[in-house]
């Protein structure tokens, strides 16, 4: 299984900001890694900025770094079920539209 690169982050990030304001909703800033130690994905809110989601890349899976950076969205904007649960099925639908189908299938191989 090949790593998620920070390219992968980078078109993530662009992709999920596009589909948080395209619903209405606070899209966070994304930056790597966490500044926190040995954390995978941390979030920072901002009073008047929203908030800013951390998300470690390096030498993880792209769906494990695509799940922390989608559940930021979830977070940042203080979402429950079921809405939170949409929310994310929405999101990891235009993570499908991002990638394509060969990069998805080189990161699961």
């Amino acid at each position: 299984m090949e790593p998620a690169t920070t390219i992968d982050f980078a078109t993530a990030a662009r992709a999920l900001t596009r589909e948080a304001r395209g619903r209405g909703l606070v899209a966070p800033s994304y930056r790597c890694p966490p500044r926190l130690v040995g954390v995978d994905r941390s979030i920072r809110r901002r009073p008047s900025a929203g908030a800013v989601v951390a998300v470690r890349v390096s030498g993880r899976p792209l769906a494990a770094m695509l799940a922390d950076m989608i559940e930021g969205v979830v977070a940042a904007n203080r979402l429950i079920a079921p809405h939170a649960d949409r929310l994310r099925a929405e999101l990891w639908a235009a993570m499908s539209a991002a990638f394509t189908a060969d990069q998805l299938a080189s990161h699961a191989a």
